[in-house]
């Protein structure tokens, strides 16, 4: 295949002439002189090797080679168009700022290795990490107080688009000498003897608790129910009784004497996701935040 050696501002004289009909319009519309244009136009049928116009003294009519290349150099012009407004938004990006709202959790687990590699990308890069209980991550998410979330979410939110990342199955956490240690899994009903703990009502885990509890027809009398999970495990570590937390909670627990055996018939689980506003296309550096979260997850 041969050569070609016409250049980007041809296309451009090329298209204003078909666009509008006329050398002295075309040339008026993208700031050249009449005979400029005409010179462009003559490089680029030379280059070619064709004539793409029939010109009279009162009209300029496409030729059919004219006709068919003008497809072709209006697909080439916008690639060349969306091509630098890529580049332009990544040169923006290096100097960018993210604020991402996330559950706790998830700040011990995936999304350092997540912000390690966005930062490897994006040098300059500053992050705001809002770590908020689960309705303050979806409140943030469609305020736009936060640019994405990562959280739980129970059902459908119509102005929150939900990208699943993986389940998060609820656990009862105990002292590894405890007697439920020596298990993978138990049936909720096994906690009918047991000196309960949970997290309170105004936690998002709750309401997947008080559910679980009534299929099984429980009625707990929880002897402590704590706020932040980090007091929980205190006490579970201290022997005091055993807690009812999601898998997630406990795999980032500094206390090495705790265990999560899998809670059972029903299995419960939180589904881990993204969270972006609907209807709302993400900036550069959000958008290669969540394809990177994306991956970091699905790596592991």
């Amino acid at each position: 295949m041969s050569r070609i050696n016409f250049d980007l501002q041809e296309l451009q004289a090329f298209v204003a002439v078909a666009d509008w009909g006329s050398f002295k319009e075309a040339a008026n519309k993208i700031h050249l002189s009449a005979p400029a244009l005409s010179r462009r136009i003559e490089k680029l049928e030379t280059h070619l090797g064709t004539q793409l116009f029939k010109r009279t003294t009162r009209s300029v009519e496409l030729t059919p080679q004219g006709l068919s290349f003008l497809n072709v150099a209006r697909d080439t012009l916008h690639a060349l168009e969306v091509a630098a407004s890529h580049i332009q938004d990544v040169q923006k990006s290096k100097k960018g700022k993210i604020t991402i709202a996330c559950v706790a959790s998830t700040t011990l687990h995936f999304l350092p290795d997540a912000f390690q590699k966005l930062i490897d990308k994006v040098p300059g890069i500053q992050f705001n990490i809002l770590d908020l209980p689960e309705s303050q991550v979806i409140r943030n998410v469609i305020s736009g107080d936060a640019d994405l979330g990562v959280g739980f979410v129970k059902g459908k939110i119509p102005e929150i688009e939900f990208e699943p990342l993986f389940k998060d199955p609820f656990v009862v956490a105990v002292h590894q000498n405890h007697p439920f240690a020596k298990n993978k899994s138990i049936n909720w009903k096994k906690l009918v003897d047991e000196k309960l703990m949970t997290v309170s009502r105004n936690s998002g885990n709750r309401m997947y608790i008080d559910d679980a509890m009534t299929q099984v027809k429980l009625k707990p009398q929880y002897i402590l129910e704590a706020v932040r999970v980090s007091t929980l495990l205190g006490m579970v570590d201290a022997q005091l009784g055993v807690a009812i937390l999601p898998q997630l909670a406990i795999a980032g627990s500094p206390h090495a004497n705790i265990m999560g055996v899998v809670l059972q018939r029903p299995t419960v689980y939180r589904q881990l996701g993204i969270l972006t506003k609907h209807g709302v296309t993400l900036e550069p550096i959000p958008s290669m935040a969540r394809t990177i979260i994306l991956e970091s997850v699905l790596s592991q």
